[in-house]
C-alpha cells in the first residue's frame, strides 16, 4: 500500500505517528473488504449446480455484513484523521493479491475456492489486530468483532466443503482454481 502521510490529528490518547499506522493497516484491511464483497457478489451471480441455490442465498448476507465492516472500517480510519480510499483504482493498485480467478462454476467448486479467499483475509486481518491491539482497543475490538463474522462466514463455507470424516477436500490447494478443482473432486467421489 502507498505510505499515507501522519494524520495532522487524530483521536485523544493516540499520537499522531501511531494514528497514522493504524490507518495504514486499516487502508489495507478496507481494500481487502472491498474486494471481498465484490468477490462474493461475483460467485453469486456466477454459481451454478445442484447446490445453486444454498449457495447464492448464503452469499448475500455475507455481501451486506462484509459491506458493513467496510464502511465502519473506513469511518474508523476517517475519526483517527485518516482519508479512507475507496475507489477501484486505489484497491487495484495497492492491493497485494490477484483478482479472483474462477468464473462460471459449480457451487461446490466456488466454495472451495471461496475458502482460500476467507482464509487469506482472515488471517490478514489476524495480523493486523496483533498490531493493532498494542495501541489502539477501539480499533481492536473493530477488528475483533469483524474476525468473528469473517470466520462464521468460512465455517458456513466449509460446512459445504467437509467430508463426514472432517476433511477438506481442497486443504492442500495452494490457488483459486486448484482449490475449485479440489473440492469439485470431493463432492463426486
Amino acid at each position: 500500500m502507498a505510505t499515507s502521510t501522519t494524520p495532522k490529528y487524530t483521536v485523544p490518547g493516540i499520537s499522531t505517528h501511531d494514528g497514522g499506522r493504524i490507518i495504514d493497516l486499516l487502508g489495507r484491511r478496507l481494500h481487502a473488504l472491498n474486494d471481498l464483497s465484490l468477490t462474493l457478489k461475483h460467485i453469486h451471480w456466477n454459481v451454478v449446480g445442484p447446490h445453486f441455490i444454498a449457495v447464492h442465498e448464503m452469499l448475500d448476507p455475507q455481501v451486506d455484513q462484509v459491506r458493513e465492516m467496510a464502511d465502519d472500517t473506513a469511518e474508523r480510519m476517517s475519526a483517527l484523521g485518516g482519508v479512507p480510499q475507496g475507489t477501484p483504482g486505489a484497491l487495484v493498485a495497492e492491493r497485494t493479491w490477484d483478482d479472483y480467478s474462477v468464473g462460471r462454476a459449480d457451487a461446490i467448486a466456488h466454495l472451495g475456492a471461496l475458502d482460500l479467499v476467507y482464509t487469506g483475509v482472515v488471517e490478514d486481518h489476524r495480523a493486523a489486530l496483533a498490531e493493532v491491539g498494542k495501541i489502539d482497543p477501539v480499533t481492536e475490538d473493530l477488528l475483533v468483532g469483524q474476525l468473528r463474522s469473517l470466520e462464521q462466514f468460512q465455517w458456513f463455507v466449509r460446512a459445504h466443503l467437509e467430508s463426514s470424516g472432517g476433511s477438506l477436500s481442497q486443504a492442500r490447494a495452494r490457488t483459486e482454481r486448484e482449490a475449485a478443482r479440489s473440492a469439485e473432486r470431493g463432492a463426486e467421489g
